[in-house]
């Protein structure tokens, strides 16, 4: 059983096969990068999210992030349009997607409001591309450097793609399985009726049963379409459940480009003759038929020779036919251990929220960077005071004197941005010269239609609470009836 597992390792680092799905990656993942910026720059996303705001809600830890001022973020997103397009034709590769990954993951920081699964996902996706030879087939970089070009490389290139959406699909699943998702098929209860002007079917949301068929689906689609699309048996099936899924909740729910991002990635998982016929088709529109037609008949005659051994000594590849991808032992040894402290985070992230008590929806303590995705329905409304304790005046704070409509709207359901504006209102008060001002705050909120209760202790002077990763005391539990 040990040798068996050892050797299924070494296959999955090792072995030895086509690197065209690492080309068609590379070039899916560009171009829906480069629709997706330009996207948000249509939008005026850029001047409403990063340049309006006179104040932004930093990440714990991150406070030093801040936006660039109109002209740097103007900047800012025109190289994220250059990186994509570069990363997309696979010129000067490295670099492009260094500079993709540090500019996007630097957009993502400085404001959480913004925060979305998808955004995150961008950033790992990215991070992992760094360390790929993405370039070295298919792209700009072998024609200026012919001597870059390589037919096959080790297994874990491709592998770590095909496991990091393995994760992503079976963590939103493991985390639709609540009560209030399987037994009383919320939100979708509450959503899907709102959908109920959508031609054809909408007439069929307002159904309860409609919205059970769904939250079912939705879990059980989460927690094994990865394991499926590993299959080679039921890869095709599991794929057109991909597209379907996907543009479904897209048409639903108007989530913007993620359902697109994942249908173009997860083209990973199929094998290297499909690439190769996508590489082809590229070709076919770029070059000459006989230059695409010469493409196809050299891949044949590789196909047909390979030979997927693998070292005893767990080493660089061997018997691959053509040029092969080799990394020294030291790099090699520095790339294995960046990608096992990253799966390991990947890994442990998700089980956070059991280091907290409460209602994880409710308190939201260990939520983000899980892969919960559209799992609840939460509004609320949050009021501010801040009392001079020199003379005990105490006024209402008017939150859009300070925050734009979205921010507030952000800010009132989520804990720790709640502190954070206490404390950006404590700094402004000290301005306006009162010592030590004594910041307070009244939120209602409802989860999931559980309808409106207190939120936060309203007696507590949130200028003096800390942001931590420790539980905040002053989160009201879910079962208060106030």
């Amino acid at each position: 059983m040990f040798n068996v597992a050892k050797k299924q390792l070494a296959n999955f680092i090792n072995a030895s096969t086509h690197i065209a799905p690492l080309a068609v990656l590379r070039v899916a993942f560009g171009s829906i990068m480069l629709i997706s910026v330009i996207r948000f720059i249509l939008k005026g996303w850029v001047m409403a999210f990063y340049i309006k705001p006179e104040f932004h809600f930093t990440f714990y830890g991150f406070d030093w992030v801040k936006p660039l001022g109109a002209t740097g973020m103007y900047l800012l997103f025109a190289t994220l349009v250059v990186a994509a397009i570069m990363v997309t034709i696979g010129l000067f590769y490295r670099v492009a997607i260094i500079t993709f990954f540090a500019c996007f993951t630097y957009v993502e920081l400085i404001d959480k409001t913004t925060y979305l699964n998808h955004y995150y996902f961008i950033s790992v996706m990215a991070f992992l591309m760094i360390w790929v030879p993405a370039h070295r087939y298919f792209s700009v970089d072998i024609v200026r450097k012919p001597n870059l070009s390589v037919t096959h490389v080790p297994a874990w290139t491709i592998n770590i793609f095909k496991l990091q959406l393995v994760l992503v699909y079976f963590f939103a699943g493991v985390s639709k399985l609540t009560y209030d998702w399987l037994i009383l098929a919320v939100p979708l209860k509450i959503w899907l009726p709102a959908q109920s002007n959508l031609p054809i079917i909408g007439w069929l949301l307002n159904y309860t049963w409609v919205a059970y068929v769904f939250s079912w689906f939705g879990a059980l689609f989460d927690l094994f379409i990865g394991f499926l699309l590993l299959k080679s048996n039921t890869r095709t099936l599991a794929y057109v459940l991909v597209v379907i899924f996907h543009i479904a909740t897209g048409w639903f729910f108007k989530i913007g480009m993620f359902p697109y991002i994942m249908i173009f990635v997860t083209i990973i998982f199929f094998s290297a003759d499909a690439h190769i016929k996508i590489i082809n088709f590229l070709r076919g529109l770029v070059f000459s038929k006989e230059l695409t037609s010469a493409s196809t008949s050299e891949f044949s005659a590789h196909h047909s020779k390979i030979d997927t051994k693998v070292s005893p000594t767990g080493g660089d590849l061997e018997g691959a036919v053509g040029n092969a991808y080799h990394l020294s032992v030291s790099k090699s040894k520095i790339i294995y251990t960046i990608l096992a402290i990253h799966f390991a985070i990947q890994l442990l992230l998700p089980f956070r929220f059991a280091l907290y008590p409460g209602d994880l929806y409710w308190t939201e303590e260990g939520y983000r960077f899980s892969w919960r995705v559209m799992l609840m329905e939460k509004g609320g409304t949050a009021f501010f005071y801040v009392k001079d304790p020199a003379t005990g005046r105490r006024s209402e704070i008017v939150n859009s004197q300070y925050l734009t409509s979205f921010q507030e709207i952000q800010m009132s359901t989520q804990p720790d941005m709640i502190l954070q504006y206490a404390h950006i209102l404590a700094d402004v008060y000290r301005k306006k010269g009162i010592k030590d001002p004594i910041i307070t705050a009244q939120s209602y909120v409802t989860l999931n239609g559980s309808g409106s209760r207190l939120y936060i202790d309203s007696t507590i002077n949130l200028a003096h609470e800390q942001e931590s990763f420790g539980h905040k005391r002053w989160i009201l539990p879910f079962n208060n009836k106030n």
